[in-house]
């Protein structure tokens, strides 16, 4: 391991440096922070790494993953701060548990496919780390996950245990079955009972993705980008003609976004 030294000395520089824009004297901003107003400081960082990554920037990509680790840095030291735990007690704790979880590399176990060593993850997990639910499969599920991530963990749960689809055939016509329900709900004009159907339906389409190995919110950002990108081509060429978006008819716009669509 040849770089470890200066990747420690590197660490070691950027958690100097944020002891000193914590420490008197230092930045009236970051003194200001708690582990909790820095929240969504990290998803943020967190969701532009990925974004980076589905962009295939590399050089973002470096930039977010430290922007990343300087946000953890910071709620490590806040933690040390209050006497709570070190980065070291951190550092210490993941090493630990990852030369636990993995007796085939650091042991004499033999695991060959990674269905194998996910089993073998979650029994270290439930029997040796006493992490094993008491009452519920679910009683962990994190409160503040998004929703369509909530879902997806949910599913991934039950699932462990057995309940769960066994092909992905049965989950389209549950999905037809939820657009039916959602349909009569709306018009009935009942607004409760259409938004329970909704989430319902929802629900029934992360369970889609997950039994096809796709990720419902990667799949939901990509498109949202896409269509970011194709809104602008038409406000693009729409400039181009001497109109805004609200000065053009609909047939008009339509007309342009499918020869966007189509890469004309």
């Amino acid at each position: 391991m040849p770089d470890r030294i200066p990747v420690e000395k590197a660490f070691g520089k950027l958690y100097d440096i944020v002891r000193r824009l914590r420490a008197s004297g230092g930045c009236p901003w970051d003194q200001e922070q708690s582990a909790y107003s820095l929240r969504t400081n990290l998803v943020e960082e967190a969701y532009e790494c990925v974004s980076a990554i589905e962009e295939a920037d590399d050089e973002n990509l470096r930039e977010e993953i430290g922007d990343l680790f300087l946000v953890a840095a910071m709620i490590a030291r806040i933690k040390e701060e209050e006497g709570t735990f070190t980065l070291k007690d951190v550092f210490e704790e993941v090493c630990e548990k990852l030369i636990r979880r993995h007796p085939h590399v650091f042991g004499d176990v033999k695991k060959e496919t990674a269905g194998e060593v996910l089993d073998q993850w979650d029994h270290i997990k439930e029997n040796i780390e006493g992490k094993k639910a008491k009452n519920s499969v679910l009683e962990r599920v994190p409160r503040t996950l998004p929703p369509l991530e909530r879902a997806f963990f949910i599913q991934s749960k039950v699932s462990k245990v057995g309940f769960d689809w066994h092909k992905v055939g049965p989950v389209w016509d549950k999905i037809q079955e939820e657009i039916e329900e959602l349909k009569e709900a709306y018009n009935n004009r009942d607004y409760r009972e259409t938004e329970r159907e909704f989430g319902d339906l929802l629900f029934t389409i992360v369970n889609l993705g997950r039994l096809m190995n796709i990720d419902p919110t990667l799949a939901l950002n990509s498109t949202n980008q896409k269509f970011i990108n194709r809104f602008q081509e038409l406000e693009k060429r729409l400039k181009n003609m001497g109109l805004e978006p609200k000065e053009a008819d609909l047939d008009h716009m339509d007309s342009i976004w499918n020869q966007i669509k189509k890469g004309k």
